[in-house]
């Protein structure tokens, strides 16, 4: 008999090799030399397992591996951290150059991405969804393909939909089939309005990450909440969402309410901000 909930997270996990730069190069033949340069896991469900992990949640990791170095390297950091992981086969490990800014620019370079899962490997992780008390799926081919499995929606579904603009063909399916969804403000000019046509179509919560205003949520009953940002020393902004959705969900299986909820969230954000990784682990 299980004493905890269990999470399964589901979709992407890298191997990045992180340059930062003075400014983002421009379209034109030069040279530039680099600040500092440095490589680390990646990917956005990877982010959210180990903060997960850092909160006390049993949490699996599915994530498409290949049997490469980069894989290695993605499984041996995340196990050091805390992360259980199932790796799904995969030809080959996904890997980016980011190119970043202190000012927050970036561009990522995908270097390799992984190939599509097997049906056996799909029927394993899906039944793991199944099992679970809450599945995070994120986007990702395989994440499509999961929702594809009728199984996987006998468990509450969270799902992250980044910056989504309330339109993407691509996002929808994974917006319909959530519980709970997850955005940031980055391509919309009214929240509120995008977290209403989001709760239109289905999820009973919908969150929207602000940056450094914050965060705010509504509910399938119009209900409003909104929590300021925790001040921190920023290092790197990459992962943040991540870790304010860890921080939400795992408040959430503790009981907690949506506002309550919401302050462990933006707590948590800070967790990811004040370090060059998507957690401090991943430094030690």
């Amino acid at each position: 008999m299980r004493t905890s909930p269990v999470v399964a997270v589901c979709g992407p996990a890298s191997w990045n090799h992180l340059i930062l730069l003075d400014y983002l190069p421009e379209p034109v033949p030069h040279m530039q030399f680099a600040r500092r340069a440095w490589h680390t896991v990646g990917g956005t469900s990877a982010g959210k397992a180990l903060h997960l992990a850092d909160l006390g949640v049993d949490v699996r990791l599915y994530s498409p591996l290949g049997a490469d170095d980069a894989g290695s390297r993605v499984r041996d950091a995340l196990v050091t951290a805390g992360v259980a992981v199932e790796a799904v086969t995969s030809d080959r490990t996904e890997r980016h150059v980011n190119l970043m800014t202190d000012a927050g620019g970036r561009v990522s370079l995908y270097v390799s991405v992984p190939s599509p899962p097997a049906d056996e490997e799909l029927d394993v992780a899906a039944a793991a969804v199944a099992a679970a008390d809450v599945a995070v799926i994120d986007l990702s081919e395989f994440g499509a393909l999961l929702l594809g499995r009728g199984e996987v929606r006998q468990t509450a579904l969270w799902v992250d939909l980044h910056d989504f603009d309330g339109s993407s063909a691509f996002h929808e399916p994974f917006l319909r089939a959530a519980d709970t969804v997850f955005m940031n403000d980055d391509r919309t000019g009214d929240p509120w309005e995008l977290m209403r046509s989001c709760l239109a179509r289905g999820p009973r919560l919908a969150v929207c990450t602000r940056g450094a205003e914050g965060a705010i949520a509504m509910e399938a009953d119009g209900t409003r909440h909104e929590v300021a940002a925790v001040p921190a020393e920023v290092v790197d902004t990459n992962g943040a969402g991540d870790a304010f959705m860890a921080g939400f969900l795992a408040a959430t299986l503790h009981g907690e309410s949506v506002a309550d909820s919401l302050k462990a969230a933006a707590v948590q954000a800070r967790v990811a901000i004040g370090s060059e990784h998507l957690h401090p682990a991943l430094g030690r």
